[in-house]
């Protein structure tokens, strides 16, 4: 064996000795909490680790005539591996090192550059004020999570055990350090829309979008335009946890809520109380055979609507509380609880904003992240649903029905600090 062959075997013995202490020793971040004085990070676009076959294969993406960028996000999905086998080289550390966190920050550089809209809080409350409103919600998570009487699904179980397909709501934003667990019916497809413009995953023509509201609405929604932590799984192995773990505690991590019961209202006004053939054939065919009495229900939505068959707000609720309907498959997001997609007692938000103050939250929170100058939260009317409709959607479920309901929600309610619906579970 001549000397070259004894090197390249070297070599190799060397990069499978490193990756076995890797997986072995690899630092354990922990989720601690990060407030929002957090420095906004851009990956360098010029890192030598990024090549022109990374490049080609990102700008080869494309959806309905949108083409994925190449920068920020992108680079850091294809490269980020890679950065820390260089940057960790023969390390063997203890949780939350130093050293593993520098490397993290060593890839990125702060860019604050672009501006596109200029915006201030419209609020009648000092940043005092909000500030003490955000610290009482974050207290009202922790009280509930640690509170060993208010038990739920999922509620005790370490971050490392959640399956990575219950992770598809933490959308990332690697160019300004955020995350963002959208909520159906809590204005995620605008939130959505923010997080596309800011990390830049989709461009127009070539070019970034700059207004939220020319992002189309299929391109919103659809999975490919945002990386979730539940990607991390198929990209990075073993390595995924510990890039998760990095991310949720340096950057800053926010979601929004609206009241329980509302919500569900919201939920079935726009997916059943409107034709929407996907809805229509998914869930509420099956609702019109198991509680309406429809043997043969109309196979389209058009059809139904032109007969006037529908289901009923009943039938939804009936729906919900049939024991059988999650032995069959989870909740739909629309109406799963929002501690089952964010996972509220294994991840610290720093933010939590409720719908029913939707545009002071959101102004006072795109402050915080520096990203004012950016991007101006968009106003919407689509599907507005209003506490005060409560009393009389539910006028017409029994009262037995409603506090089953409520049982099921009642996590919703307690972490998120909503009062018990009182009035709507008396007999």
């Amino acid at each position: 064996m001549n000397k070259s062959r004894i090197f390249q075997f070297c070599g190799i013995m060397a990069c499978v000795f490193m990756i076995l202490l890797i997986i072995f020793y690899w630092d354990d971040v922990g989720t601690a909490h990060f407030y929002l004085h957090t420095s906004f990070i851009r990956i360098q676009a010029t890192h030598p680790t990024m090549t022109n076959q990374n490049q080609d294969l990102s700008n080869s993406k494309k959806t309905a005539g949108e083409r994925i960028t190449n920068s920020g996000a992108t680079i850091i999905q294809d490269n980020l591996e890679l950065m820390y086998l260089e940057n960790t080289k023969g390390y063997k550390g203890e949780e939350s090192s130093p050293k593993m966190e520098q490397a993290f920050d060593g890839i990125f550089q702060p860019n604050f550059d672009e501006k596109v809209f200029e915006l201030e809080i419209n609020s009648a409350k000092t940043s005092n004020e909000l500030e003490q409103i955000q610290s009482e919600r974050r207290q009202n998570i922790e009280d509930a999570c640690s509170d060993s009487s208010i038990m739920f699904s999922g509620k005790n179980r370490k971050f490392e055990d959640i399956p990575s397909k219950e992770l598809d709501h933490l959308i990332v934003d690697d160019r300004h350090g955020i995350i963002y667990c959208y909520v159906p019916k809590v204005a995620c497809t605008n939130w959505k829309r923010i997080m596309i413009l800011l990390s830049e995953s989709l461009l127009k023509q070539g070019i970034p979008y700059r207004d939220p509201l020319e992002i189309p609405r299929d391109l919103v929604h659809n999975s490919t335009s945002h990386s979730t932590f539940s990607k991390f799984w198929r990209r990075y192995g073993k390595f995924s946890k510990q890039l998760m773990k990095i991310r949720l505690k340096k950057y800053t991590k926010f979601l929004f809520v609206r009241d329980p019961f509302v919500r569900l209202i919201s939920a079935f006004r726009s997916k059943f109380a409107v034709q929407n053939n996907d809805f229509y054939n998914r869930f509420a065919r099956q609702m019109l055979q198991l509680y309406a009495n429809y043997t043969d229900p109309p196979l389209t939505v058009d059809e139904a609507f032109s007969a006037g068959i529908k289901p009923t707000f009943i039938n939804f609720i009936q729906y919900l509380l049939d024991h059988q309907t999650e032995k069959e498959q989870p909740f739909n997001e629309h109406w799963r609880q929002v501690y089952r997609l964010c996972h509220p007692c294994q991840i610290n938000y720093d933010f939590i904003g409720k719908l029913e103050g939707l545009d002071e939250d959101a102004s006072y929170l795109l402050k915080l992240l520096k990203v004012e100058k950016l991007v101006q939260f968009p106003s919407s009317s689509r599907n507005q649903t209003v506490a005060s409709w409560e009393h009389d959607w539910f006028a017409k479920i029994p009262v037995a029905w409603r506090k089953k309901l409520y049982e099921i929600y009642k996590p919703d309610f307690v972490v998120f600090g909503y009062p018990k619906p009182t009035n709507l579970l008396l007999d």
